[in-house]
């Protein structure tokens, strides 16, 4: 594509980088990535990606700002208490890169919406605060066939990793890591804390990784996790394997993931009442 005089001033940095060039720069500009939730991790997400020129931003969040969640969601400020996240996220990123588009989902992610919001993407980040949308999103990717990029925090600790398991080979799933859902832990962010900052460093990295994800570059993080600990200050990567028996991605699930594909039933069923 012909840049803008804007342009080439704007994504100077990365139209310099061999990894990247016009050809990347172009495909960013072409890509639409949908983020679950405009909170701490969405926060730096959707501002990186949006400087970075991704060119359709996709964000569903039903939740309003409040004052509690300032201390570490940097997309909105005092004057957007009350407001929904979507649409405080919406005016900020018009701020940072004008050419982004934004779409606003103002609602919750369920069985019933989650395949038809994700189709429409190429990409998918969560930053969800829960056990319940992780493990839908996670099964909705799977039976869109969309990559997924998925990182949480809690207290002084984050994790990072990439989903792909709808590609050959050993790519797992949130559920072969994790297991079947179990259902949401007593304490939350809510209850325990959470170091605002940490938001910052694990929804950045994130951006990283949704960026590698689109342009096909550097080492995916699919097959690991990614483990932080601000308190120490150490990273750790764990290797990961798909799980044979995963009811999801597991061989034996092929079929009823086929079956199941068009209906939707799959999702109903995945994420009926968690097991104790």
């Amino acid at each position: 594509m012909d840049f803008s005089d804007a342009q080439i001033d704007r994504y100077a940095r990365h139209l310099v980088l061999p990894e990247i060039g016009e050809d990347g720069q172009s495909r960013l500009l072409d890509s639409k990535v949908l983020v679950i939730g405009a909170g701490g991790l969405g926060s730096p997400l959707l501002s990186y990606l949006a400087a970075a020129g991704v060119g359709t931003l996709g964000v569903i969040d039903d939740d309003v700002v409040d004052l509690s969640n300032l201390q570490r969601q940097i997309l909105h400020d005092t004057s957007a208490i009350g407001r929904p996240k979507v649409e405080s996220a919406r005016r900020r990123l018009a701020e940072i890169n004008p050419e982004a588009r934004v779409i606003e989902h103002a609602e919750r992610l369920t069985p019933e919406n989650a395949i038809g919001l994700i189709e429409e993407y190429d990409l998918v980040a969560d930053g969800s605060d829960n056990f319940t949308t992780r493990y839908l999103v996670n099964d909705a990717c799977f039976l869109a066939g969309k990559t997924l990029v998925s990182a949480a925090i809690m207290r002084f600790d984050g994790q990072l990793a990439t989903f792909k398991a709808h590609q050959e080979g050993e790519h797992p799933c949130y559920r072969c890591l994790f297991g079947a859902q179990q259902g949401d832990p007593k304490q939350s962010c809510a209850d325990v804390g959470v170091l605002g900052a940490l938001a910052g460093t694990m929804g950045s990295l994130q951006a990283v990784e949704v960026i590698k994800e689109l342009l096909g570059i550097g080492e995916s993080l699919s097959g690991s996790l990614l483990l932080y600990d601000a308190l120490a200050t150490t990273f750790r990567k764990i290797k990961t394997r798909r799980d044979p028996a995963c009811e999801l991605c597991g061989p034996q699930a092929t079929h009823f993931a086929e079956r199941t594909r068009m209906s939707r039933g799959i999702l109903r069923t995945l994420s009926a009442e968690p097991k104790d």
